[in-house]
């Protein structure tokens, strides 16, 4: 095994750790809360796909290059 393979195992057990610690412990909790936040995630991708499709470019992307406009 590679030391990159070994450092990724690393942050994901530390990851880990710190979502179970975070739910005091419960392993049940922290399934439910990471579930929470993965289908957060995906309604949040979704919402900016259709933006794209949809020609829009979305508030942070917005405010990006307002600022890069403004520096340059």
């Amino acid at each position: 095994m590679s030391a990159t393979a070994l450092l990724d195992n690393s942050h994901y057990e530390q990851a880990c750790d710190q979502a179970i610690a975070m739910c005091d412990g419960n392993l049940r909790s922290t399934i439910k809360a990471l579930i929470m936040a993965n289908e957060y995630l995906e309604a949040e991708l979704e919402e900016l796909q259709a933006a794209i499709t949809a020609g829009c470019i979305p508030e942070t992307a917005r405010s990006k290059v307002r600022s890069n406009s403004s520096a340059a």
